[in-house]
């Protein structure tokens, strides 16, 4: 049942001109609410219904598609209506105009639809994250990722190790308080057993990365000395003039970053200055920056000229690891038209003036970006990571721990880190911070 005593309205799609715009109210006026704006009994319930509204001088704003949701069958739990009307900006200002005209109703804050949800248990914390990343999602396979978390895949999972601690918890206090009762002398040892397994398991999870990286999305760093195309290869890849191209050396001297969608991952290209030792204190600085990329990214296209070669470029041969792409422009003015490596990495061979290896090097590159974000692991944030990681160190000390009262404490913290991050224990201070990503009417 809601404790939630006003009713709240606002626009739930885009503000601007469109086809459709829909308005939601929910709260314990929302029914009245759409009686007055109708001058209708209510439509039937999750029947779309054609209504026509009007405003509290009783003069119509549009004809609309109104739906009636009682509680607790409504996204909030509380009974919700919801008007699709013309996405004009007068009728919306009008429309608008009615419903703050009705006493107990105001407008809704940013994410205080879904913060109701969560209030009314019809969301956990989790599944509140996946919807604020399903709707953020720029990519088919954010979407995808954010859909299960959203569907409770993540919850579900989190749940399945929180009552495995809490059957654990729940024996070996038995084993405490009834120290004189016939319990089975093995109890202490299979209790044992049982901590170790849940440790390895969180282990497990937080040696993956990949939920977390296909939601942030894959840095790139594009690297290679003064002028062998690395903007160019940029603006190919992007599709678009996004860094600026000139045959002068050193006309990139920060880091220029474009956001793109790569086979449904998403990557974040950056474009670095030329890597090369200079007395000139500004692309020195774009040097040290372009390095300083290096070492955080993800993957690194490592750009040789093939109008000189052999490559003699030793600061990005030096680059080179595991993950590296060694990419050879100006591919037409090699002198040899067999395959080619770079201190013995095959190279991708490409030419940003005729196209010549793009397709190549882009399916390199999706093949990388699948490879880094294809993983079993479900732990999507930094908060996520935090809290399982605070289980994991409760659940060793656990492990150590001669007394056990100590040991059922550490077993106790585990539980409820775990019960954090779908909001079961002290979420009150990551609740704001949560529901603040969210755009009003969500």
């Amino acid at each position: 049942m809601s404790t939630h005593t006003d009713t709240i309205y606002a626009l739930a799609t885009p503000a601007g001109r469109s086809g459709v715009a829909v308005l939601r109210v929910s709260g314990p006026h929302a029914a009245p609410a759409l009686e007055v704006l109708t001058r209708r009994a209510l439509p039937k319930p999750r029947v779309a219904t054609l209504r026509r509204l009007f405003g509290d001088d009783g003069v119509a704003i549009d004809d609309a598609l109104a739906l009636w949701f009682p509680a607790p069958h409504s996204f909030t739990g509380e009974d919700v209506a919801e008007l699709h009307l013309h996405g004009g900006p007068a009728v919306i200002a009008a429309a608008l105009a009615a419903l703050g005209a009705q006493q107990g109703l105001r407008l809704a804050e940013p994410g205080e639809f879904t913060r109701r949800a969560f209030d009314n248990d019809k969301l956990d914390l989790a599944q509140v994250e996946g919807l604020a990343d399903l709707i953020a999602a720029e990519t088919e396979m954010q979407r995808r990722q954010a859909l299960r978390q959203a569907e409770g895949e993540l919850s579900r999972r989190l749940e399945s190790w929180r009552a495995d601690l809490l059957r654990v918890l729940a024996r070996l206090e038995a084993y405490i308080d009834f120290p004189d009762e016939d319990l089975p002398h093995q109890l202490l040892s299979s209790i044992e057993l049982e901590i170790e397994q849940i440790s390895e398991t969180l282990g497990q999870e937080l040696t993956g990365r990949a939920a977390e990286r296909l939601r942030d999305g894959l840095i790139i760093a594009i690297l290679g000395a003064p002028n062998v195309g690395k903007s160019s290869l940029l603006n190919k890849l992007a599709q678009r003039e996004a860094a600026i191209v000139s045959s002068i050396a050193g006309t990139t001297r920060d880091v220029i970053e474009v956001r793109m969608d790569i086979a449904g991952y998403p990557v974040t290209l950056a474009d670095t200055a030329g890597l090369r030792a200079t007395a000139d204190e500004i692309e020195a600085e774009g040097v040290r920056r372009a390095l300083g990329r290096a070492e955080h990214a993800d993957l690194k296209l490592l750009v040789f000229d093939g109008g000189q070669w052999p490559a003699t470029d030793t600061e990005t041969t030096k680059l080179i690891d595991d993950e590296s792409l060694v990419v050879v422009n100006k591919a037409d003015l090699l002198p040899q038209p067999e395959p080619i490596a770079v201190a013995g990495r095959a190279a991708l061979k490409l030419s940003c003036k005729t196209g010549l290896g793009l397709e190549p090097l882009v399916k390199a590159i999706a093949a990388a970006a699948k490879g880094a974000m294809d993983g079993a692991d479900l732990l999507t944030r930094a908060r996520h990571r935090a809290a399982v990681s605070e289980a994991k160190a409760a659940l060793d000390r656990s492990r150590v721990a001669r007394q056990l009262e100590l040991k059922a404490e550490d077993l106790r913290l585990a539980a409820r880190a775990i019960g954090r991050i779908t909001g079961r224990v002290d979420v009150e201070e990551v609740l704001d911070l949560i529901f603040k990503e969210f755009c009003i009417g969500k």
